[in-house]
């Protein structure tokens, strides 16, 4: 079957929603120390911007909405630093009944195609040091080490 990475339209709120709260539990599992219940997990008017501002992406399989994807571009520069240009990858989940589909693959395969258009340097993300398979999937896609968050904690 076809995926189909698109724009949204606002009332496609809710599909992008749904995925979202399904991530946003398995963040409340790993780490409940910090992330906490909240309805919404992604408010309209964030989704409403990030709409119309373009960086907000979903995958579209079999007519319904699979998966979602919210970038920013980055330029770092200082004194202490070189020039970069970076896509940086907010959020990217795949409803849990379209997992193993492609369309992770699918996001990055449309993030590397912006970024050559864009002539943009890299792509970074983050990931939950408990997400496992998260990690294993970006690994496994080249994504490497570059930078590890540490938190000294009570």
């Amino acid at each position: 079957m076809e995926i189909d990475i698109r724009n949204p339209r606002l009332d496609e709120y809710g599909a992008a929603e749904h995925i979202m709260e399904q991530v946003h539990q398995m963040h409340i599992g790993w780490r409940p120390d910090i992330y906490k219940q909240s309805k919404p997990v992604l408010p309209f008017e964030m989704y409403r911007q990030a709409v119309e501002t373009g960086t907000f992406f979903v995958a579209e399989y079999g007519g319904e909405i699979a998966g979602i994807l919210l970038i920013f571009f980055k330029h770092i520069e200082s004194p202490n630093h070189a020039p970069r240009k970076i896509i940086f990858v907010d959020a990217m989940a795949v409803d849990e009944k379209y997992r193993g589909k492609g369309i992770g693959h699918a996001f990055f395969g449309f993030l590397k195609k912006i970024k050559k258009q864009k002539g943009y340097d890299g792509i970074e993300l983050q990931v939950n040091a408990k997400n496992t398979a998260a990690y294993q999937f970006y690994s496994n896609y080249g994504f490497t080490e570059q930078s590890i968050n540490m938190e000294l904690l009570p």
